[in-house]
């Protein structure tokens, strides 16, 4: 194996985050390892569902440039969405209105509020970039080989394990122990993966009681969930939750009670009182980069943190 010293930046972490922030610093020139413990199948990252908004991350000032640079990168992928598992897929956000969303909201092409036909509440109707995750994931890992970046499964203990000139740190929930930083934790979420029985369009929906339901078309399947439980570590699926979830869902789309379930998926959401994108100067003169603590909301910004953390980690 190739040492970290072959390497301009070693980047921490192989989920969506991770990845892209891989890409963007390969594709401007420079060395780049990345350190993953698991292969991208298996990341949080892997498990999303994943549709682009800006959910549960702040800073608003901050992820609101991120989120739309990634909303016009998204657009252009879904050019190909075979080959990079975006594509641009119509839906209601419900529980949602305009005026509650900042104003990064107001460069969301076509958003606008729900018809009584669209949704029974009030709601948003918006046409967003829907991320096959089993499709993006090995696309964004092909892309970063063909800029000459390079993929390592290894497992870090701590963040001067590596030896490149410039760290960047991308490890998600990972960040708690490897900082340490004790702001880190896992918001739990549970999906029901099902056969589609027809459904074209998303819905995201929450209950007077706090309880979410959404359902996401992906290519051959449909995504059920979900869950937010904070502070939760289990990646066990509970059977109880799964058929709540479904009793849900089928609640809004009665199609959805009997089809058949394919799969169940539990991920563990790296949220924080707000994304750490900064850089600091380590003891020894190396850079430190860090781009975690995106909780929910990972896919939405991937680009927007990418572009930034390249930047520092290039200054």
């Amino acid at each position: 194996m190739e040492s970290g010293s072959n390497s301009d930046v070693i980047v921490v972490g192989g989920g969506v985050v991770g990845l892209t922030t891989a890409v963007v610093l390969a594709e401007r020139g420079i060395r780049v390892r990345v350190w993953s413990r698991d292969p991208a199948e298996r990341t949080t990252s892997a498990v999303a569902g994943a549709l682009w908004w800006p959910y549960r991350i702040e800073p608003e000032a901050r992820t609101g440039a991120w989120a739309l640079r990634s909303l016009g990168v998204y657009e252009e992928l879904a050019a190909r969405p075979a080959e990079t598992g975006v594509r641009m897929a119509e839906g209601v956000l419900g529980e949602t209105r305009l005026d509650e969303l900042g104003p990064w909201a107001a460069r969301v092409p076509g958003l606008r509020a729900a018809t009584g036909d669209e949704y029974a509440g009030t709601g948003l109707w918006a046409r967003l970039p829907l991320i096959d995750m089993p499709t993006h994931l090995p696309w964004l890992r092909g892309r970063l080989a063909k800029a000459g970046g390079v993929v390592e499964e290894r497992t870090v203990s701590a963040l001067a394990e590596a030896d490149a000139p410039v760290v960047v740190n991308c490890s998600g929930l990972g960040a708690r122990e490897l900082v340490p930083d004790a702001n880190v934790y896992p918001v739990r979420g549970q999906l029901v993966v099902v056969e589609n029985p027809g459904i074209d369009t998303w819905l995201v929906t929450t209950a007077d009681d706090g309880e979410m339901a959404y359902f996401f078309p992906q290519p051959g399947r449909l995504l059920l969930g979900g869950t937010a439980d904070e502070h939760a570590w289990t990646t066990e699926p509970d059977p109880a939750v799964a058929e709540a979830i479904v009793r849900r869902c089928a609640a809004l789309r009665p199609e959805i009670a009997g089809a058949r379930v394919l799969e169940h998926r539990v991920g563990l959401r790296p949220a924080r009182d707000a994304v750490r994108l900064e850089s600091e100067v380590l003891a020894d003169g190396r850079l430190l980069v860090h781009n975690y603590g995106h909780g929910g909301a990972g896919v939405t910004v991937a680009w927007g943190c990418a572009e930034e953390t390249a930047g520092l980690a290039s200054a």
